[in-house]
């Protein structure tokens, strides 16, 4: 895949007064006694001093220090474009001028190496978020009331056979033999059905209770009355 060069011109522009500023401070250096490679050392040593005050100040922008050192070479670039611009006589070059390029190598060796040595800026810690504490909750107490068990339902009274079917008189039968336990069981159902509807019980409504025979039923209600 082919790249296309495209032409930025902020880049352009930067690159123009890059050049025009280096070539500024190479005639001042030259202007103040500085002849020869030590002319061309200067613009690269305040272009070097910019990039280091740039990149600190890019990397930790509270920091004053690379503020200033940032200020001190923009205004020796600035001061240099100025001053060869017709504003100072450059074939007599004053001496507090001198003294300034003279002193300017060790300004600048100053200022990177502090640049250089300063302590990285300190990372903020993260918030830590408390941990969320649960609210304590007291153990409700069981105020479920034991109820009582309910009675069971009274079974409502038997009926008493229907009697509307009468029958003749039959002839009396000889007395059938009951056994004693039948008979004391038909006695306990005798009485609560008296206990119940107040009238003693009949030889049919005996026979439906104990399920025997109407003989042995007639006999038991003999032997009840």
């Amino acid at each position: 895949m082919s790249r296309t060069l495209r032409f930025d011109a902020v880049l352009i522009q930067a690159v123009i007064a890059g050049a025009l500023s280096f070539a500024h401070l190479h005639d001042l250096a030259a202007a103040a006694g500085q002849d020869g490679w030590k002319a061309w050392a200067y613009p690269v040593s305040v272009d070097l001093l910019l990039v280091a005050a740039w990149r600190r100040m890019r990397s930790d922008s509270g920091n004053r220090d690379a503020w200033l050192w940032f200020a001190i070479a923009l205004t020796a670039s600035l001061g240099a474009n100025v001053a060869t611009a017709g504003m100072l006589d450059m074939q007599n070059v004053p001496a507090w001028l001198r003294i300034l390029v003279a002193g300017w190598p060790a300004l600048a060796f100053l200022g990177g190496t502090l640049l250089a040595h300063a302590h990285p800026p300190t990372p903020k810690p993260e918030p830590v978020s408390a941990p969320v504490k649960e609210p304590d909750f007291e153990p409700v107490p069981d105020l479920t009331v034991e109820r009582a068990p309910e009675p069971a339902p009274e079974l409502p009274p038997a009926e008493p056979a229907s009697q509307e079917v009468q029958a003749e008189p039959a002839p009396l039968a000889p007395a059938v033999p009951v056994p004693p336990a039948l008979l004391d069981h038909a006695r306990k159902i005798a009485d609560a059905h008296h206990a119940q509807n107040g009238a003693p019980i009949d030889a049919a409504t005996l026979r439906a209770r104990l399920g025997v025979p109407a003989a042995l039923a007639d006999s038991i209600a003999l032997q009840l009355t």
